[in-house]
């Protein structure tokens, strides 16, 4: 069975009637649906999904996600954050340092660019590089969830990665996080632009001359 809920038309599951629902809905896994019920009352994703209950109900089309942030991490008694942005980002990260700082919270920040490492070290060569020398320095998402490990962070807060990178990160951190904003150069760093004129400017580009 293949759950097909970007296509269900009928969405039973928002109002809990499962009459109205595709017939391998995921609603209807049983053992699925109570083990997730069972994972909610250990006591750090119980504090997650509460504050986050609370702040959707708080902030719903009144408050931006950087609000939302504050109050989610505030609500869920988060102390130390971690700042996890990309260097094209860096006078953001810095607003964002400040924003988080006024509200009380201690910020550990670190750059996509910490270590210093070569793009050889991951097997690129010169061709593969924007500067055509793969002497380039590589992002190091996985220096950066070590090192937000390494200072105990309560939670993290990721700035703009790149795809992959933000896997990287995520993959290797031990404190929970969350997305403010992910990178994308073409749309100002706001992808779900693109996804709104799928079917027109970006037609052509999604699913070429079909």
């Amino acid at each position: 069975m293949s759950y097909m809920c970007a296509e269900c038309r009928q969405v039973g599951c928002k109002f809990r009637d499962l009459t109205k629902t595709m017939a391998d809905c995921p609603s209807k896994n049983e053992a699925i649906q109570a083990k997730a019920a069972e994972a909610y009352k250990e006591a750090e994703n119980y504090r997650i999904a509460n504050a986050a209950g609370k702040v959707e109900a708080e902030g719903y089309g009144q408050l931006c996600r950087m609000e939302e942030i504050v109050l989610f991490c505030k609500r869920a008694g988060y102390k130390k954050l971690g700042l996890v942005f990309c260097m094209g980002l860096h006078n953001e990260a810095r607003e964002v340092s400040h924003i988080l700082t006024h509200h009380g919270f201690e910020v550990v920040s670190v750059i996509c660019k910490n270590g210093a490492q070569p793009k050889s070290s991951i097997g690129l060569t010169d061709a593969e590089t924007l500067s055509g020398c793969a002497n380039e320095v590589m992002c190091n998402p996985i220096g950066q969830a070590m090192l937000m490990n390494e200072q105990q962070v309560e939670f993290n807060i990721l700035l703009g990665l790149c795809v992959g990178h933000d896997t990287l990160a995520i993959k290797y951190m031990d404190a929970p996080c969350t997305v403010l904003a992910v990178k994308d150069r073409v749309t100002g760093h706001n992808p779900i632009q693109a996804i709104y004129m799928a079917n027109g400017y970006y037609k052509k580009r999604f699913y070429g001359d079909k």
